[in-house]
């Protein structure tokens, strides 16, 4: 993506999206497992680190979205198979959502969907159809990008899913043991939607996780805690996501283990993890594959509509303010500049480091 000038577009309506993937894959890990290098930062040195001076933090973490390629198909199995209700549905085209994604001529239909307090964006491009998903993607490939979907009984959701019949993306049910302090007791499961894209239901035990989770209920799906997406190098997506946006460290763990392995089916994975805060919203949460070498980049030419992108929709205090912080960074773009939605809002498309997709949204009435 190319760096320009900002410049200011309008639009009648709409929403954009970009997708995700995984699989697996089986390299050898040397005896010892590797450690983090010493030019790691610790998380504890970044969150004494303020944040861009000159943009103002992000407020909130809107929605996840997924390009998928038959809509009313990824509709039906996240009601009938995860229990998310449809909010709305809706259809664009036109110059600015052009600018939006970054692709020519696209006509796109939109569906909004919620799960407790949280959203996913399932996006279809009528036109121009997008790459299908690669067959051979990988958990440490980085382009990867799930959403951690908490449920109240591991076992059960377990069993729910596979009475529809959901393919595995983990080998089973993977409970993180008490070696990984942070993480420990906290089971989890990678599964595939209809498009080959990865999701996990995740288990909190007492005392992790946001304390919501542990409410008495009898829903058996109950919200979105993340999203999280693969990185090269922690240190450099935090200058990013917590040095231009301001997302505040929320923690840091580094797994590992058989557990690990069979979550994510990748042998000898060794993950830094760090999980990153909004005022409201889902977290970010940024895997490094410490081991094994070989995760492969974003690929390069990746368009809005091809399968295995995906987007995460941020709401911002001030897009033109933080569009001149992410000129400054370095960012790379997808739309020219800041895009005009309409009554009052507005928003723009980035890149992270890494090539995920992020879309920042400023509406109108906002604090600034």
């Amino acid at each position: 993506m190319r760096h320009v000038a900002t410049r200011v577009f309008s639009i009648a309506g709409g929403v954009l999206a970009i997708v995700g993937v995984t699989s697996l894959v089986a390299v050898a890990l040397p005896a010892t497992p590797p450690q983090a290098t010493a030019s790691h930062r610790s998380a504890e040195s970044w969150q004494k680190q303020p944040g861009s001076a000159r943009a103002k933090p992000i407020q909130a973490v809107d929605s996840v979205t997924i390009t998928v390629a038959d809509l009313d198909r990824s509709i039906a199995f996240f009601q009938d198979v995860l229990e998310f209700s449809l909010d709305s549905r809706s259809e664009a085209a036109g110059e600015a959502m052009e600018h939006l994604t970054g692709v020519f001529g696209c006509r796109i239909l939109t569906a909004r969907l919620s799960l407790g307090t949280e959203h996913v964006e399932l996006r279809q491009f009528l036109a121009p159809e997008g790459q299908p998903m690669p067959v051979d993607s990988r958990s440490n490939d980085r382009w990867f990008q799930h959403i951690a979907i908490v449920v109240s009984d591991m076992d059960r959701a377990y069993a729910h899913l596979r009475e529809h019949k959901v393919r595995h993306a983990s080998s089973g049910p993977q409970t993180l043991p008490q070696s990984i302090p942070a993480a420990a007791g906290i089971s989890a499961f990678y599964f595939k939607d209809p498009d080959g894209h990865v999701l996990e239901i995740i288990h909190f035990p007492p005392g992790k996780g946001d304390p919501r989770w542990q409410a008495s209920t009898d829903r058996l799906f109950l919200g979105i805690d993340h999203t999280a997406i693969v990185v090269k190098d922690t240190d450099a997506s935090l200058s990013f996501y917590h040095g231009v946006l301001g997302m505040r460290i929320a923690g840091a763990s580094e797994n590992f283990g058989t557990e690990q392995e069979h979550l994510n089916n990748v042998f000898g994975a060794r993950l830094r993890i760090t999980g990153l805060r909004a005022e409201s919203g889902p977290g970010i949460e940024l895997l490094e594959y410490l081991a094994p070498a070989g995760g492969r980049d974003y690929p390069t030419g990746t368009q809005s509509n091809d399968l295995w992108c995906w987007q995460t929709n941020i709401i911002g205090p001030h897009v033109h303010e933080l569009s001149a912080s992410l000129r400054e960074h370095g960012t790379a773009w997808i739309s020219p500049g800041v895009v005009s939605l309409g009554a009052d809002d507005s928003a723009i498309a980035v890149q992270d480091r890494d090539g995920h997709a992020i879309r920042v949204m400023e509406r109108a009435g906002s604090p600034r």
